[in-house]
């Protein structure tokens, strides 16, 4: 630890290998760090920034110390700072659905036996997981997440300070991606619903409002694909208390929106769905983009476009459903394989409906043959949904090609083991 009567020279050395050459430089960027962090409301003065590359630094609060960590990629026991850290304890308990149970119980104490690098560490393995979700099959890559979370709830109580808070949110973030596995991709709801609640604590040990709000916002897509309006309306209520605690950003609120769409459209509410899916648009509309949260990747316009394109499908308005999800097919990116698939699945429903089959079946192929590179179950339960609808025309040459590629001998064994 290097203090002297010139100031902080190890905060300062820090600065520098970072590439930050003065006190507002450092101060932009720990605000930018902040806001990535899901910290929408970060903010350093211009006198802390000071008192921290002083001759006697203070050790900084919590948050300050959970930005700061992340900005420069250093512990705090490498960057000068003097006085007595305060004892850690768990974060604030959140606020839990009422048939909600933890799978696991949540270590209390901090022993803070770990290294204070440790929150980074496993961190960065979440960072990866997170990037492979996209290509990665889900069975595969639920294996290595869940052991992953298995090891961060492990280690939760062996950290304390800021390495603990840089833990539990990258911890809640893996448990999220567990769940969201576990909901669309293997469709295993129950499993993925106990995990979200795993997640749920481990946001509270973060006290990450903005992640609580995201989880919350997934758990209740579990009681709204299954009609339990009542109970989806309570967890949606939670993400969304949560997500003004955490000040989210307007594409968050968005989101919120657009889960609510769905599961209405799910419980057969499909002018509430499509009401709350303008107030969505509406959000966006407004406002200039904000700097999101790193683990903020399932949602943009495109995406809020095809919750859009679904809910119009359900309520009978196929020429609309037709131009909203041709749309969203030409904007989607190379990497968003799954939801490709989705709205392929979509627009054969949309042309079945329209009574015409070709123009469904065209649709099927392209969507079976996305799911030949990307799996993705809630995909498979669209396209067999779509293809439900071809009855009429089933003994035709272009269903009975759609069949010969939905029930091969690969296509079969794929439902069965991913």
């Amino acid at each position: 630890m290097a203090r002297t009567t010139d100031g902080n020279t190890a905060l300062r050395a820090a600065m520098l290998a970072a590439g930050i050459g003065s006190n507002t430089a450092l101060r932009a960027a720990l605000e930018r760090t902040g806001r990535g962090l899901g910290l929408a409301r970060y903010s350093v003065s211009a006198r802390q920034v000071g008192r921290w590359l002083g001759p006697t630094p203070p050790w900084p609060r919590d948050e300050h110390q959970r930005v700061i960590v992340e900005c420069l990629r250093m512990p705090l026991s490498q960057l000068g700072f003097g006085g007595s850290q305060p004892a850690a304890g768990p974060g604030p308990a959140p606020v839990m659905p009422p048939a909600a149970r933890p799978a696991v119980p949540h270590p209390v104490q901090a022993d803070g036996v770990q290294p204070e690098t440790i929150g980074g560490a496993f961190a960065a393995i979440t960072a990866a997981h997170r990037q492979m979700y996209w290509s990665v099959a889900p069975s595969s890559l639920h294996r290595s997440a869940a052991e992953h979370a298995v090891l961060g709830e492990a280690l939760l109580g062996q950290t304390s300070g800021v390495a603990r808070r840089v833990l539990a949110a990258a911890l809640a973030e893996s448990l999220l991606l567990v769940g969201r596995i576990e909901f669309f991709d293997l469709r295993q709801p129950d499993a993925a619903d106990g995990t979200f609640v795993r997640a749920l604590h481990a946001a509270g040990a973060a006290d990450d409002a903005l992640l609580g709000a995201a989880i919350l916002g997934h758990s209740a897509f579990v009681p709204g694909w299954a009609g339990r309006r009542e109970e989806m309306a309570d967890r949606m209520r939670g993400a969304r208390a949560y997500a003004r605690r955490g000040g989210a950003p307007a594409e968050v609120r968005s989101w919120l929106d657009a889960v609510e769409a769905e599961c209405l459209t799910r419980c057969q509410d499909v002018r509430g769905a499509l009401s709350v899916l303008n107030h969505a648009d509406d959000l966006l509309a407004d406002v200039e983009p904000a700097v999101l949260p790193e683990w903020f990747t399932w949602f943009n316009p495109v995406r809020l476009a095809a919750f859009r394109g679904h809910t119009e499908l359900t309520a009978g308005h196929f020429p609309q459903a037709r131009e909203t999800l041709t749309g969203v097919l030409a904007d989607l990116g190379d990497s968003d394989g799954k939801q490709r698939v989705v709205v392929l699945a979509d627009l054969a429903a949309v042309e079945a409906r329209a009574r015409r089959p070709e123009d469904a079946c065209r649709h099927l192929e392209a969507a079976l043959e996305q799911l030949r590179v990307t799996w993705y179950a809630v995909g498979m339960e669209r396209v067999r949904e779509a293809r439900g609808l071809l009855t009429e025309w089933q003994d035709t040459a272009a269903v009975q090609v759609v069949d010969d590629r939905l029930y091969s001998w690969p296509a079969t064994l794929s439902s069965l083991q991913r």
